[in-house]
């Protein structure tokens, strides 16, 4: 039985790790976009994304409760 409980922990325990070390290799690619200064570009776009997304779900989120209160 305990074997089995520490299966699933040594599991989780070796993908945060594997994350951790995935994440220092990324610096140089980082470090190279800033030095270009395309980071700022990459912000933007990834901005501009979730803006639309909210936007988007808030208008959907009106809709829907404008529906709701239709059907009443």
């Amino acid at each position: 039985m305990k074997l089995n409980k520490k299966i699933p922990a040594l599991m989780l325990m070796l993908l945060f790790a594997s994350l951790l070390f995935a994440q220092q290799k990324q610096t140089e690619m980082a470090d190279l976009m800033r030095s270009n200064g395309r980071i700022y570009v990459v912000v933007a776009v990834m901005l501009t994304i979730l803006i639309g997304l909210v936007l988007y779900v808030v208008r959907l989120d009106r809709k829907i409760g404008k529906l709701e209160k239709e059907n009443k």
